[in-house]
């Protein structure tokens, strides 16, 4: 009678929201419509670095349009991103500006009842300009005399003068560093430049706003946290959290670029609390190139290595262009000296040197990985080149340096530490090392031909959430609300956002296994600010590691008090009771132990607790998790390039993938295949060149001019092999942690190494595209001449 059910835990099971999205039924921000809803636009700067001396509304007034100006806003300082805590969070934005900082900045905004009135009122709107000198280059704006974007920027309540455009410099310092290069037998050192690129995600920013009769607003918006745009609305709008009620939306992927509050979303809310009347505002795609890129780096890398092959010192010299406004370079160096510190024991001694600086350039912010990707691609383009030079085994040395169990690891910079206790580096280097026969590839010099191909290595990791056991600079838990139904199934309410990788589902799991219900009928239920507790954001690859472990706190005290009410119905006591999912019945149970024979169904206990006025069974609690774990990956890339055109491809990609126990197995495939991609035109594709003249990107912000790989240029899928590592996180949700920005973390390197291997040319700059790749081979050609 009491036959096993299959575990809902590492089932592929169709997607909840499969349906919905297949059939375009899907409600997106952009989808919400309201009753007398007027429409938003924007007008932005046609210029790079210009104070605004006049303005002049009276004829887009004239057409019926409401309009908004610096002189509208409440002029307080802010950053978008809230994640750090205030006192590690600089401010240096309002909602308008009265000084354009970069071409495309947003300076004012109209609404209207059209989209083309309001589009058609935004043209007739009159500025004058007094143009400034700009400057695009950091070390240009380091130097006396450049142009200066700020006087003064706020720092948590302090204020503080910007001096030569530096808005952050961020130094660490672990171990004896120079005492690590004197013990050493080599030093290398190399520098290497990592370029902005978009983020090209499928949805562009969008907000819908709507005034309430009793003086509150509704927001539906753009969002990976719903709680930091309702708190930072507060703020501008100087209105009760109370009285803002932010809806938590599907929305069409962001790979970070939502972490922070979209900059349409407080110019929405003002155009909708000046008019009265619910707007939309939405970005163009040619707009939304110039709201987020990723940050761009310069890194100068130093390391000592003994003959015997072990890393003695590294130093990271960093140089970042975060652009016209701060979404955070401070913690962003942290993580990126996280993620290098890290990767590898450096016997201890570690330093790191990063300034950030303003240019009048698109603002950066996170971007599938937080500077992982970045510093990545520099040190295992380094463990590659040290390899090469020393005749050691790259897979070897690097299991013979590499971070693992037991180890400290930064799971969001210097101030969020804990021990690694999970781990499936082993078992993929030393896996693909005998799937790919690494060790006998053939070296770049043997090599020739006109189409010749190579076999790049390099191994990663990101952050399962930004939680260690010691608070640090970082702000992270997560909420949940779990109540039991009168007919046995259950409603999950959760702050949590799904970007598109399944998290909703993983979440509904969690709950599906802890209360033994059958998966259908636990239900996602609509979540706002209002009916949920906080939740930091939907960042750092902690969806199912964090927001799952609240899910898994709530749900195991909503099964304590399920278990409470079955013994007082069953003549039993709760500890001698155990619940049990009944397929057969179509929901779960609550039988004895070890006689399963006497039970109850769940929905019959919550029927006769509300019958017996005992209550509602439901628990509504906030979590914390006491760690990060890092959640490891490896690539093993084949390329093939052909000297002729320039052109690279990759035929073979063999992925390891450490999440833990996936809920999901193919789910967690498909983000490693589609991180894949998007490190692929990374490597070899994307590329965002300024006109310095005017400031504006020489695509003008359109796709058809900004090259990402499709699938014609992928490896046919059954040519990309993933293998999910067999490994247990004892702090996660059934053994779970995350895998989401570890996904892309190793690609740009391995690539980068496959090509060195192919045909001896080493890349410290990408993209490498075709052209770049057509020069290196005439100079190498050239030098080989001589």
């Amino acid at each position: 009678m009491n036959q096993m059910n299959e575990s809902v835990i590492g089932k592929n099971i169709p997607r909840s929201d499969g349906h919905a999205k297949v059939t375009g039924t899907m409600v997106y921000p952009s989808d919400v419509i309201i009753p007398g809803m007027m429409y938003g636009a924007v007008l932005r700067s046609p210029h790079p670095h210009a104070e605004i001396v006049s303005v002049d509304t009276s004829e887009a007034e004239r057409m019926g349009a409401v309009c908004l100006t610096y002189a509208d806003i409440n002029p307080i300082m802010y950053n978008e991103r809230s994640v750090s805590i205030p006192a590690a969070t600089y401010r240096d934005r309002t909602v308008l500006p009265s000084k354009a900082r970069h071409f495309g900045e947003p300076l004012m905004a109209v609404a209207a009842d059209t989209e083309e009135l309001a589009h058609k009122a935004v043209k007739a709107i009159k500025i004058e300009y007094k143009v400034l000198e700009a400057v695009y280059d950091p070390d240009e704006a380091m130097k006396e005399g450049a142009p200066q974007l700020y006087e003064n920027i706020y720092l948590g309540d302090n204020k503080l003068t910007v001096k030569n455009n530096i808005g952050v410099v961020r130094n660490i310092d672990e171990g004896d560093c120079a005492g690590g290069f004197a013990r050493a037998d080599r030093i290398f050192e190399h520098t290497f430049d990592l370029e902005r690129i978009y983020h090209n995600q499928l949805e562009t920013k969008c907000a819908v706003c709507k005034p309430e009769p009793d003086g509150s607003l509704t927001v539906w918006a753009t969002a990976q946290s719903i709680h930091a745009n309702r708190q930072l609305l507060a703020r501008i709008l100087n209105m009760p959290l109370s009285k803002l009620n932010v809806v938590r939306l599907p929305f069409g992927g962001a790979f970070g670029s939502s972490i922070q509050v979209n900059t349409v979303t407080p110019i929405c809310a003002c155009l909708a609390l000046k008019a009265g009347r619910p707007v939309k505002l939405t970005s163009a795609r040619e707009e939304d190139f110039y709201s987020h890129q990723k940050y761009p780096a310069r890194f100068t890398v130093k390391m000592g290595v003994t003959n015997d092959g072990v890393i003695t010192a590294a130093h990271v010299k960093a140089l970042i262009d975060f652009g016209a406004h701060q979404v955070q370079p401070l913690p962003f160096m942290g993580c990126t000296a996280g993620w290098f510190a890290s990767l590898y024991k450096y016997d201890g001694n570690i330093r790191f040197d990063g300034t950030a600086v303003y240019t009048n350039k698109t603002p950066c912010c996170a971007m599938q990985g937080y500077g992982n990707p970045q510093i990545n691609f520099a040190i295992e383009s380094m463990i590659d080149i040290i390899c090469e030079e020393m005749r050691f085994s790259a897979v070897d040395f690097r299991l013979k340096n590499y971070r693992g169990i037991g180890d400290e690891f930064w799971g969001q910079g210097p101030t969020i530490r804990s021990i690694i206790k999970s781990c499936g580096v082993e078992q993929s280097l030393v896996e693909g090392r005998k799937m790919t026969d690494f060790e006998n590839r053939q070296r770049p010099e043997d090599r020739t031909g006109d189409i010749r191909r190579g076999l790049g290595l390099a191994r990663g990791f990101h952050t399962s959430g930004t939680a260690g056991p010691k608070e640090g600079e970082v702000i992270d838990y997560s909420s949940a609300l779990i109540k039991i139904n009168e007919d046995g199934s259950v409603d999950l309410v959760t702050p949590v956002t799904d970007h598109g990788g399944g998290t909703w589902d993983a979440l509904k799991k969690i709950t599906a296994e802890t209360l033994q219900v059958p998966f259908d009928m636990v239900g996602l239920a609509p979540a706002a600010t209002t009916n949920t507790g906080y939740d930091v954001c939907t960042h750092a690859t902690r969806g199912v590691y964090c927001g799952g472990a609240a899910v898994y706190h709530v749900a195991m005290k909503v099964k304590e008090r399920l278990l409470e009410y079955a013994g007082r119905l069953m003549a039993e006591h709760a500890y001698n009771l155990e619940v049990a999912r009944r397929d057969e019945l179509g929901q779960g149970v609550v039988q004895v132990k070890h006689f399963p024979s006497k039970f109850m169904t769940i929905g019959d206990i919550a029927k006769q607790a509300q019958i017996m006025s005992w209550g509602t069974i439901a628990y509504t609690d906030s979590y914390r998790q006491r760690n990060c774990p890092p959640c490891f990956t490896t690539h093993f890339v084949e390329v093939e390039i052909d000297t002729r055109t320039g052109v690279i491809t990759v035929p073979k990609v063999l992925i390891f993938g450490d999440c833990g126990v996936a809920l999901n197995p193919d789910l967690v495939k498909g983000q490693l295949i589609g991180s894949f991609n998007r490190g692929f035109g990374y490597t070899v594709f994307e590329t965002m060149p300024l006109n310095e003249k005017t400031g504006e990107l020489m695509n003008k912000g359109l796709l058809t001019d900004y090259k990402t790989p499709t699938s014609a240029e992928m490896p046919k899928i059954e040519d990309v092999e993933v293998i999910l590592c067999d490994t247990y996180e004892p702090s996660g949700p059934y053994g779970a942690k995350g895998i989401g920005e570890a996904a892309l973390a190793s690609v740009q390197a391995a690539i980068a190494n496959a090509v060195y291997n192919a045909v001896g040319i080493r890349f410290y700059k990408l993209p490498i595209t075709p052209e770049v790749l057509l020069a290196a081979l005439k100079k190498k050609e050239q030098e080989a001449a001589k």
